[in-house]
C-alpha cells in the first residue's frame, strides 16, 4: 500500500486491491462515522433501466450472505448505530455512525452487506412498489413536475434529465437480476473510497479496513467505461398547464461542473442570488414586489456539466412579472450590478456555510471522501476556499455572460396565465 500524510492531519492510504482509505482523526467525541462511496451513480444506468441504483439502495441493507433483513436491523439496533444508504447521480453512499467501541462491529456490517447482498425477491418487490409510489406522488408536487420539465429539457440524453428514482416504465421492469448483475460491475475494491472520521487512529482504521475488506480481491474484468451523450441541444420553453393555486417560474442554464475552474465563481453567483432571506431574489422580487410565495436559486455539485436554476412560486396573475423579474436579475449579473460589497457579502456567506457543514464526524467523513471520489482529491477542500476568495468582479460577471445568458423556461400553473406569460416574454425577449 502507498501512503500520504496531509498536513490538514487527514491521513490517506491506498490498499493493495485499490481501495482508498481516508482518516480524520477527531478524538474530541467518542463517536466514529464513516462513508463507504462506490463510484456507480444513476449515470452509470442505461436510459432503460433509470432507477436501478436507487431501488438497489434501498434493497442491499435487507439480506446478505448468513443475515435476514431483520438481523441486519437488530445488530445495528443492538448498538445504538446509524447505517443506511444513499444513491446519488454520481456515486452510491453507504454510511454508518457508532460509538468508538462499536465501529469495529459496524463496520464488519457493513463489509457484509457490500460484498455479499441477496437481493431477497421478495424485498426487492416491495421496494419497487415504495418507488412506483413516490414517483406517482412527485406528480402531484408542482415545483418537482416543473423541475422535471426544465430538467429533461436541458438534459434530453442524459441521465442528469432522469430523476434519481427513475421513471415508472423503467422501474415496473426492474428485477433482482438487474441488481446482482449491476452490483457485480461496480461493487469492486478498485472503484471504493472509504472515509472514516472520529476517535480512531490512522493505523486502526488501516488494521480494521484491512481485516474487513483487504481479502477483497480485484475482478479479472475491466470496470464499464459510461459513455455519455454531449449536452447540446437549443434551450425549450416549456407550459405545463395545471389547476393550482400559485404558477411555478423556473429558468435553466447550462452552466459547469465542479471540474471547472468556473466552478467557484457560480457558487457565488448562486449564492448571491438565491441563498437565504438577504439573497438578491429574496430582496428584490418578494420584499420589494411582493411577487414571489418562496424564491431561490441553486447550483447543485455534479461530476458532468450541472444546470444553474432561478425559480419563484407566484400568484398565476403575476406569472409575467416574476418571469420577467427572474430573468431580468439574472441579466444583471452580466452587467456590472454585482457590487464589490455584494459579492464580498456572498464570499463571506459561502465559507461560513461551508466551515459550518464540517463540525461532525460524519461531516468530515462525507465531504472528503465525496472529494476523493468526484476525483479531486483532499486537497479541494483548501483550494475550494482559495477559489472563493480569489474571484474578483470581473470573474463574476465573465462567468455568468459565459453560462447565464439563453435560459431553458418552464412554466406551471393555470393554462391561460402562464401561456400568456411566455408568449408575451417570447415577444420582448431580446434576440
Amino acid at each position: 500500500m502507498t501512503s500520504l500524510q496531509q498536513t490538514s492531519k487527514i491521513h490517506r492510504t491506498v490498499l493493495s486491491n485499490g481501495i482508498v482509505l481516508l482518516v480524520t482523526e477527531n478524538p474530541a467525541c467518542d463517536i466514529v462515522a464513516g462513508r463507504i462511496f462506490i463510484r456507480a451513480g444513476s449515470c452509470h444506468e442505461s436510459r432503460e433501466q433509470a432507477g436501478l441504483v436507487h431501488l438497489l439502495s434501498t434493497v442491499i441493507t435487507k439480506g446478505c450472505e448468513g443475515l435476514s433483513s431483520l438481523s441486519i436491523a437488530e445488530q445495528v439496533e443492538s448498538l445504538g448505530a446509524s447505517l443506511g444508504t444513499d444513491a446519488t447521480s454520481d456515486y452510491f453512499l453507504l454510511y454508518l455512525k457508532t460509538i468508538t467501541t462499536d465501529f469495529a462491529e459496524i463496520l464488519t456490517l457493513a463489509g457484509r452487506i457490500l460484498r455479499s447482498p441477496t437481493f431477497p425477491e421478495s424485498e426487492v418487490e416491495l421496494e419497487r412498489r415504495v418507488t412506483l409510489q413516490n414517483i406517482n406522488s412527485q406528480k402531484e408536487q408542482p415545483f418537482t413536475v416543473a423541475f422535471d420539465k426544465l430538467r429533461r429539457a436541458i438534459y434530453p440524453n442524459h441521465p442528469y434529465g432522469v430523476s434519481i428514482l427513475g421513471e415508472e416504465s423503467s422501474v415496473r421492469n426492474l428485477t433482482r437480476a438487474d441488481l446482482a448483475d449491476f452490483h457485480h460491475q461496480y461493487f469492486r475494491p478498485d472503484n471504493i473510497t472509504i472515509s472514516i472520521a472520529g476517535r480512531i487512529t490512522p493505523s486502526q482504521a488501516t488494521d480494521l479496513v484491512e481485516q474487513v475488506f483487504g481479502d477483497w480481491q480485484i475482478p479479472d474484468t475491466e470496470l464499464p467505461i459510461i459513455n455519455l451523450s454531449e449536452i447540446a441541444v437549443a434551450p425549450q420553453q416549456i407550459v405545463t398547464p395545471q389547476n393550482t393555486q400559485q404558477s411555478i417560474v423556473m429558468l435553466g442554464y447550462l452552466a459547469a461542473s465542479m471540474h471547472s475552474p468556473d466552478y467557484g465563481a457560480l457558487k457565488l453567483l448562486s449564492t448571491y442570488l438565491g441563498n437565504g432571506l438577504s439573497s438578491r431574489l429574496f430582496v428584490e422580487l418578494r420584499e420589494k414586489q411582493g411577487l414571489a410565495y418562496e424564491v431561490s436559486a441553486f447550483y447543485p455539485t455534479r461530476m458532468f456539466r450541472a444546470s444553474f436554476v432561478v425559480y419563484m412560486g407566484t400568484a398565476p396573475e403575476n406569472t409575467y412579472k416574476a418571469l420577467s423579474g427572474l430573468y431580468k436579475e439574472v441579466e444583471l449579473l452580466c452587467s456590472t450590478e454585482l457590487s464589490p460589497a455584494s459579492l464580498q457579502a456572498s464570499k463571506n456567506k459561502i465559507l461560513g456555510q461551508y466551515a459550518l457543514g464540517k463540525q461532525t464526524n460524519a461531516q468530515l467523513a462525507q465531504i472528503y471522501g465525496w472529494y476523493e471520489m468526484m476525483g479531486l482529491g483532499i486537497e479541494f477542500d483548501r483550494q475550494f476556499q482559495e477559489t472563493i476568495i480569489q474571484v474578483n468582479v470581473d470573474h463574476a460577471i465573465a462567468v455568468a455572460r459565459k453560462y447565464l445568458r439563453e435560459p431553458y423556461i418552464s412554466l406551471l400553473g393555470q393554462e391561460t396565465p402562464v401561456s400568456s406569460a411566455l408568449e408575451q416574454f417570447s415577444q420582448g425577449i431580446p434576440q
